[in-house]
């Protein structure tokens, strides 16, 4: 199913959104990948979930990607005496280790990780920074904190650290069964929650051993610290804008939000923009105009994916968000300004093969002014290398394995193909002209660049691009350039890859 934009829409699924019937209407609307919020699911909504979209994905024979996001570790405060307690600016408040329920002068914290990373002078952010506290002194199970911002602090609710860099790996005993479970049902993205280092990641990652992309999400200022290593271990990106303004001064956020797309596309890496791009939709069938604009601003920053929480999870018009997103999504693209914005910051390839062939299509493509570009990938590699081309008309991968045309569901301008390895260099020109024909992404008398790597079927191997010109049939025309008569054999490396990772 053909969408009319390149940039991708992500859309989280929960009690408005949970049944098979709103799922394929958000589906139809626009949603290219669905969210699983695993803080919010059970095992058995979790799969029921992953069931319907790959039921969906059959029905309309077409590629959706599944992200599973894990919810990461929380620290919450313990419960009060009477549920909760008045605190004043001013005053100095207590968290101690001793469970006792909490007065209006201190509380319990029961995560003894806190005590032996925090220091004097370091914030304490709860309940969404609504309140902020400043650290005045550290004992061994004992931290004394002046009340910068007070109010009424409640049992349960949330505490951040923006200062504090924790002794702590990034999977909870509950993620890892939330991981293996959403390892076992097949999704195709991995959200990392509260990533403060790239040893997160790769720790992460050795579990996951292939099986699922990781995709990093960026809300803590640790993470900022380390964001180039970061952007070098992860396979894409998530900028949880409401987090990082928890943690950071918000009006750092939009610089943040720029720089690390702008990273993310330097390393041909996914980006996804999430958190409140139409919030005020989650009850009302209209955006403002700011939400509208900030939409627009993502596309334009060349962003491979944009993001819905709670407007399609507990929303009262989860589809109409998706229309209205898809709406602005396509007036951006279709806007005279939109290439110069895309290429406003220059991308030089990468000093690898895969980058160099990525980049010749690319220049390629403008040069002769072919209809479309088709990848032929075992994993996904050679199609995200070209999409960080951001090249001016349709990509299409071709892939015979359909894990991989679930996780470029999420990466900007890809069109997904699933299709047989070809027999040979001629059988390769006659599939991608067909499909792109087919597709009608080409008309007779059209080109199109095609990449590939030889021998066929041999992953991480793009070495080759063809150009070829369509004829009335979606055949080669005879005389392309790069036309192999029938018969030309080349070898064929039919071994299936040992890991598929993107």
């Amino acid at each position: 199913m053909r969408r009319n934009r390149r940039v991708k829409i992500v859309a989280t699924l929960g009690p408005a959104s949970s049944t098979p019937e709103v799922i394929e209407r958000l589906f139809l609307a626009g949603a290219d990948v669905f969210r699983i919020n695993m803080s919010h699911s059970s095992p058995d909504t979790a799969h029921a979930l992953v069931r319907t979209v790959r039921d969906i994905s059959a029905k309309h024979r077409c590629s959706i990607g599944v992200l599973c996001d894990l919810q990461g570790p929380k620290f919450r405060l313990g419960e009060f005496v009477d549920g909760r307690a008045l605190v004043k600016a001013g005053e100095h408040f207590r968290f101690d280790q001793t469970g006792a329920p909490g007065t209006s002068q201190r509380v319990s914290l029961p995560h003894p990780a806190i005590f032996d990373a925090i220091k004097p002078g370091h914030a304490l952010l709860i309940d969404d920074g609504k309140l902020s506290m400043r650290v005045t002194e550290v004992g061994p199970r004992s931290i004394s904190a002046e009340v910068v911002t007070g109010g009424i602090l409640s049992s349960r609710k949330g505490l951040s650290m923006p200062d504090t860099l924790l002794a702590i790996g990034p999977l909870t005993k509950k993620d890892r069964a939330d991981l293996d479970l959403a390892l076992k049902l097949g999704a195709d993205w991995i959200a990392l929650s509260f990533v403060q280092r790239a040893e997160d990641i790769i720790e992460a990652k050795a579990i996951i051993d292939g099986r699922a992309a990781v995709l990093a999400k960026i809300e803590k200022p640790s993470a900022i610290d380390d964001i180039d290593d970061i952007i070098a271990a992860g396979d894409g990106f998530m900028v949880a804008r409401g987090d990082l303004g928890v943690e950071m001064p918000v009006e750092r956020v939009p610089g943040l939000q720029k720089t690390i797309t702008r990273k993310a596309r330097a390393a041909g890496k996914p980006i996804v923009i999430a958190t409140q791009m139409l919030e005020s939709m989650t009850s009302s069938p209209l955006p403002t105009r700011a939400e509208v604009s900030d939409v627009a601003t993502a596309v334009f920053d060349g962003t491979d994916a944009i993001m819905l929480s709670g407007e399609s999870a507990v929303g009262q018009y989860p589809v109409e968000t998706i229309q209205m997103m898809d709406r602005i999504a396509h007036e951006v693209e279709n806007d005279p300004s939109y290439d110069a914005f895309v290429h406003a910051i220059e991308f030089p390839p990468l000093p690898t093969g895969a980058d160099a062939i990525a980049a010749a299509a690319h220049a390629i493509s403008g040069t002769v002014k072919v209809a479309a570009i088709l990848c032929y990938t075992a994993t996904g590699s050679t199609a995200l290398r070209v999409a960080r081309e951001r090249p001016n008309l349709p990509v299409i991968g071709l892939t015979p394995i359909a894990r991989t045309a679930q996780r470029l569901a999420l990466v900007w301008g890809i069109e997904t193909v699933l299709t047989g390895d070809p027999e040979d260099l001629a059988d390769m020109v006659r599939k991608a002209t067909r499909i792109a024909h087919e597709g009608g992404f080409v008309k007779p008398g059209q080109g199109v660049v095609i990449t590939c790597g030889v021998p066929l079927g041999s992953p991480g191997a793009t070495n080759m691009i063809r150009l070829a010109f369509v004829d009335e049939h979606g055949l080669p025309d005879g005389h392309s350039p790069d036309y192999v008569p029938t018969g030309g054999k080349v070898p064929v490396d039919r071994r299936p890859p040992s890991k598929i990772a993107p």
